[in-house]
């Protein structure tokens, strides 16, 4: 933060490494939000800190969502829409958030960082060149055993600081600002949950992004497809002529995948199939498959794809059948904000004021803001200056959390002197 600012009374830093020793990893497949009954517990804590930093009707819903207000303070009452700023309190399925042990590499000097409890994990230089840029840096990391919770506790530790700023330097001239911190984000639930009319925002941000700098009003369009193979279970010991097992179409389904068109091989604007979970079993073998695509009709290309792939692996098995549904998880966010243009130039000043070179950058993925973008709450996405997010080997740094915390106090100034 600047040096004329009084400081906040917890540090952001301080704060995140509270806020990651709590595990809310949301799970998958399940029908209540939130999906996981310890995403309570930071929520909670979250309701009695804004409340403590003199936060506005203050309220926990029965889906895990929190909610709040920040009254402006322009002088005369000037009328300027509330600036609503949003992050999600659970962590991915993907790896276990259950007693992470925050690790600081303080004044980093270069080389490859070896996770302590875990001397097989290693961030290094080669596959994260971003390390050359955090020299004299406090990199925060996980000891190598457990997710860090960076997504997207960086952007609730970064929201509740800029709520902590504001009150320590009420000169600070901001609108009125909504604040929400969602569950089940990393599951594609919980959002359908949230109350866009409650929050009151006219436009929003999810603080939910990457490197510093990167903002972002492109998401991917998304779908997912479940197939389903169908067989037929009989002893083993008289099976001859009876038994059709399912776990073979599925198998030769997952070797046809086309190898350029997976996450692994792709990057930048080339979208992918990615067969993630699933089970084997004679009767019924079930695996799921993200599908990912900047394009309408590259989504659309990859779902014929998926489709025309898993009757061919069934036809090659005779006896066996194959069901494929298909479900929408989010939309490009760009179809929407393309309109409402000086939301991300809003975004890239307040980033050039904190003393960073703002980038936009499509996002590999998706954020609570894309399904609230077409909910009629436009919403880009900002930074928090984390990396490897869903792994191990996730981190960030001071300057991360400083520099993210910085750029939103600019954001809300920039608000209030646009009017808009």
């Amino acid at each position: 933060m600047t040096m004329t600012l009084k400081p906040p009374t917890e540090s952001v830093v301080d704060r995140f490494l509270r806020y990651v020793r709590v595990d809310t990893q949301s799970a998958e497949d399940q029908k209540t939000v939130p999906s996981t009954d310890k995403q309570w517990t930071l929520a909670r804590m979250l309701v009695e800190e804004l409340t403590q930093l003199g936060a506005s009707n203050v309220r926990i819903d029965g889906h895990c969502m929190v909610y709040a207000s920040i009254p402006g303070n322009l002088a005369g009452g000037r009328p300027v829409p509330t600036l609503g700023l949003i992050a999600h309190v659970d962590t991915s399925p993907a790896v276990t958030g259950t007693n992470v042990k925050p690790v600081i590499h303080e004044n980093y000097q270069g080389g490859d960082i070896t996770l302590p409890g875990d001397p097989s994990q290693v961030i290094t230089v080669a596959q994260h060149p971003v390390l050359k840029t955090l020299i004299g840096d406090d990199i925060i990391t996980t000891d190598g055993t457990t997710l860090l919770g960076s997504d997207d506790k960086s952007g609730v530790a970064t929201i509740m600081t800029l709520v902590d700023v504001l009150r320590q330097n009420p000169d600070i001239q901001h609108g009125p600002l909504a604040v929400a911190f969602t569950a089940d984000e990393e599951v594609g639930i919980g959002i359908d949950k949230f109350d866009v009319e409650g929050f009151g925002a006219k436009h929003a941000y999810t603080v939910d992004g990457g490197e510093l700098g990167e903002i972002s009003d492109e998401t991917w369009s998304a779908r997912v497809a479940t197939v389903t193979f169908h067989g037929k279970s009989a002893h083993p010991g008289t099976a001859k002529g009876v038994m059709v097992n399912a776990v073979y179409p599925m198998a030769d389904f997952l070797t046809r995948m086309p190898r350029d068109m997976l996450p692994e091989t792709t990057e930048d604007r080339v979208g992918f199939v990615h067969p993630y979970i699933g089970s084997a079993d004679v009767e019924t073998s079930t695996i799921k498959v993200l599908l990912r695509d900047f394009d309408l009709s590259g989504l659309e290309a990859k779902e014929t794809l998926i489709r025309e792939t898993a009757a061919s692996s069934a036809a090659r098995f005779p006896g066996a059948r194959v069901t494929v549904d298909v479900k929408e998880n989010y939309k490009n966010m760009k179809e929407v904000l393309k309109h409402h243009p000086q939301l991300t130039e809003n975004a890239f000043e307040a980033a050039r004021r904190a003393g960073l070179e703002p980038f936009n950058k499509p996002i590999r993925g998706g954020t609570d803001g894309a399904k609230l973008t077409f909910r009629g709450l436009p919403c880009p996405n900002l930074f928090t200056g984390g990396h490897e997010f869903h792994s191990k080997l996730e981190f960030n740094s001071r300057k991360g959390l400083e520099k993210t915390t910085e750029m939103l106090v600019e954001l809300v100034k920039i608000f209030a002197e646009s009017g808009e």
